[in-house]
C-alpha cells in the first residue's frame, strides 16, 4: 500500500472510529519499549509491583513476541463520567463507593466492543487481509505507554494517562496490526512543579517520577482478598473499591465530567451501595447486582471486608449487631478477623457481654488453628473493649 494510500486509509479509520463512539484514537510504531526495561526491573526488585501485571516482561516490551510481524499499534481512550446525574437516596443504612472507574459496566467488555467494531472497520476499509490484536489492561502491553506514544496525552506524575480534552477520566485499549501508519506525535509531561497526586495521596504510593508503589496503593489495598494491613484501613474512608485521590486533586482534572456512553452510566444503588446489606449478601444477588462492574472481578470477599472497614471508618454504631452476626455466622476468617476490628473500633463503652463474645470466638478461632494475624484483631478488640471499663 501507497504512502498515500495509508494517510487515507489513517483518516478514514479515524472518521470511522468518532461514528463508532470512539472519544480519541491515535496511531504509533510497533517498536518496542525497550526504553521502560530498566524501570520495571527496578520496580520489581524493590517490591513496587501489585502482581496483576502481565508477568513476561519481556512481551510487554516487544510487540513482535506477541504478534507475527506487526507494524502499527493504534490506541483508543473512552471518556468516562466523574459525576452521578442522580443520588442514591437517603435510608437508615450508611453507604460504601467504589471508584468512578468501575461506574457503569465493566470497562474491559465496553472497550472490546468498540474495538471489534473499529476492527471490522478497517477490514471493510482496507479492502485486504490484514491482521489485528485488540487488548485493554489485562493484555501485555503497557496502556499508557502505548498510548502516549500514540499522542492521546501525557503520562502525569501519578502514572496515569493525561488528555487534554478529557483529564486522565478515561479508558485505554490498543491494537496491533500489520497495517502501517504514520505515527503520531508523542507529548511529554506537562505536569511541570505541580505534586498535587503525590501530596495527597494518604499512604505516599506515588514515587514522583510518574511510577507509583503498588503495594501501598490504596486501590491495591481494595483489591486483595486477605487481611488488610491496619495503616490503610482508615485511609479508605467508605471507598469499597478503588481510589480517586491522585486523579481529583489533579488540576488538568478540574470541570471534567463527561456523559458520552450510556453503558459507563453509574447506577447510584450500584456504585454507591448499602453496607449493612452487602455483609450478607448471597453470590446469586452479589453476582446480579455487581457482576457486570469491573470492581466485581475479585468477587464479593473483598468488598465485603471492605465494607466493614467502612462502617468502622463512618463511626456506624447501629451495624454492631449485624457485625456481631457476621462475626458468628460467616464462613470465611479473613471476613470474621475484620468483622472483630470493626467492634474494637465501634465499642464506645465498656461491654462485658461483647467481651465475653469475643473471648468465645477467638478460642474457637484458636482451635480452627486461626492465622496470627487474624487471631490478633480478636485480643486487640477484647483489649480495646477492656480498657473502656
Amino acid at each position: 500500500m501507497s504512502a498515500l494510500a495509508n494517510a487515507q486509509l489513517k483518516q478514514q479509520i479515524i472518521e470511522a472510529s468518532q461514528e463508532i463512539g470512539i472519544d480519541k484514537i491515535g496511531f504509533t510504531t510497533a517498536n518496542n519499549f525497550e526504553h521502560l526495561r530498566s524501570s520495571l526491573v527496578a520496580q520489581k526488585a524493590a517490591g513496587h509491583t501489585s502482581g496483576f501485571e502481565h508477568q513476561n516482561l519481556d512481551e510487554r516490551l516487544e510487540p513482535g513476541l506477541i504478534f507475527n510481524k506487526p507494524r502499527s499499534i493504534i490506541a483508543i481512550a473512552l471518556a468516562y463520567p466523574t459525576k452521578m446525574k442522580k443520588r442514591p437516596p437517603r435510608t437508615k443504612y450508611k453507604r460504601g463507593h467504589f471508584a468512578r472507574a468501575s461506574w457503569g459496566d465493566d470497562y474491559h467488555a465496553v472497550l472490546r466492543k468498540k474495538m471489534a467494531a473499529l476492527i471490522e472497520k478497517i477490514k471493510e476499509l482496507s479492502q485486504n487481509a490484514v491482521d489485528f490484536k485488540p487488548m485493554v489492561d489485562t493484555g501485555e502491553l503497557i496502556d499508557v505507554a502505548v498510548a502516549q506514544r500514540a499522542g492521546l496525552g501525557f503520562i502525569g506524575k501519578n502514572g496515569l494517562l493525561i488528555t487534554e480534552e478529557f483529564g486522565s477520566f478515561v479508558y485505554l485499549g490498543e491494537i496491533i496490526t500489520d497495517l502501517e501508519f504514520e505515527p503520531d506525535r508523542p507529548l511529554k509531561s506537562q505536569c511541570g512543579d505541580c505534586t498535587r497526586c503525590i501530596d495527597y495521596c494518604p499512604p505516599n504510593a506515588l514515587l514522583g517520577d510518574g511510577r507509583l508503589n503498588a503495594q501501598k496503593c490504596l486501590s491495591y489495598q481494595t483489591q486483595t482478598k486477605g487481611m488488610m494491613p491496619e495503616k490503610y484501613r482508615p485511609m479508605i474512608h467508605n471507598v469499597i473499591y478503588g481510589c480517586d485521590i491522585c486523579q481529583l486533586v489533579c488540576p488538568f482534572n478540574r470541570g471534567k465530567d463527561q456523559h458520552f456512553h450510556s453503558d459507563m452510566e453509574p447506577d447510584p444503588e450500584k456504585v454507591s451501595p448499602e453496607l449493612v446489606p452487602l455483609l450478607t449478601i448471597s453470590n446469586r444477588d452479589f453476582k446480579e447486582t455487581f457482576g457486570q462492574m469491573a470492581g466485581s472481578w475479585r468477587g464479593k470477599k473483598p468488598l465485603q471486608r471492605n465494607a466493614l472497614i467502612a462502617l468502622a471508618n463512618l463511626g456506624d454504631r447501629s451495624a454492631l449487631p449485624q457485625i456481631l452476626a457476621v462475626i458468628d455466622n460467616d464462613p470465611r476468617p479473613v471476613i470474621r478477623a475484620t468483622g472483630a476490628y470493626a467492634v474494637g473500633r465501634l465499642v464506645r463503652e465498656y461491654n462485658p457481654e461483647i467481651i465475653d463474645f469475643l473471648e468465645d470466638k477467638y478460642t474457637q478461632e484458636m482451635s480452627e488453628g486461626a492465622t496470627e494475624e487474624c487471631s490478633l484483631e480478636y485480643r486487640t478488640a477484647i483489649q480495646k473493649i477492656s480498657d473502656l471499663k
